[in-house]
């Protein structure tokens, strides 16, 4: 699945392998709407980590890349246009790509906005689910699963925790 082509913003097609560092990919399945992503009075949003995170990752030998799976909402918030429009007014430093009939996050069984799929220099998974737990009211501390699971890997040991459930809202599919 690594070689479905996606269109990204400036009109360019890409696929994941074209996109890995060195040491992978990180993929984080993404939307305009979600406030999960964008945030809410209770909670500030995990998009607001998104550059920092491209920074990151970039730092440790892999490159990041935001996908938008929600179809059934392509003609309204989560139009290419609506695409271009957040990703400038929030300075994304990574390519923001278009997954259409949200095939990628069908094979890679994304559920959710965001959902996080670490993937190592042979596009195997290494991680997936959540960036941290900061939305979980219940935490006695804070867990960056995310930013843990990309130093363990890039330093060559084993990630602890490899998978989360992802907390967000649900990608928005056409029924088939």
């Amino acid at each position: 699945m690594t070689e479905y082509q996606m269109e990204n913003l400036d009109g360019k097609m890409m696929h994941l392998e074209s996109l890995s560092g060195k040491n992978g990919v990180l993929v984080v399945f993404s939307c305009n709407t979600c406030p999960f992503v964008v945030g809410s009075d209770n909670f500030e949003g995990w998009e607001k980590q998104y550059n920092e995170l491209n920074k990151f990752a970039a730092d440790h030998g892999l490159k990041m890349v935001l996908i938008n799976s929600n179809e059934a909402k392509r003609g309204d918030d989560d139009s290419q246009d609506a695409m271009k429009k957040r990703s400038k007014e929030k300075g994304y430093t990574m390519p923001y790509l278009i997954d259409k009939n949200s095939e990628l996050a069908d094979a890679f069984g994304a559920r959710t906005t965001p959902h996080v799929f670490l993937l190592n220099q042979k596009m195997e998974l290494i991680y997936t689910g959540a960036i941290d737990n900061k939305v979980d009211g219940k935490r006695s501390s804070d867990e960056n699963y995310l930013k843990n699971a990309i130093e363990a890997a890039a330093s060559g040991k084993e990630i602890e925790i490899n998978s989360t459930p992802p907390r967000g809202c649900s990608i928005k599919r056409i029924k088939k």
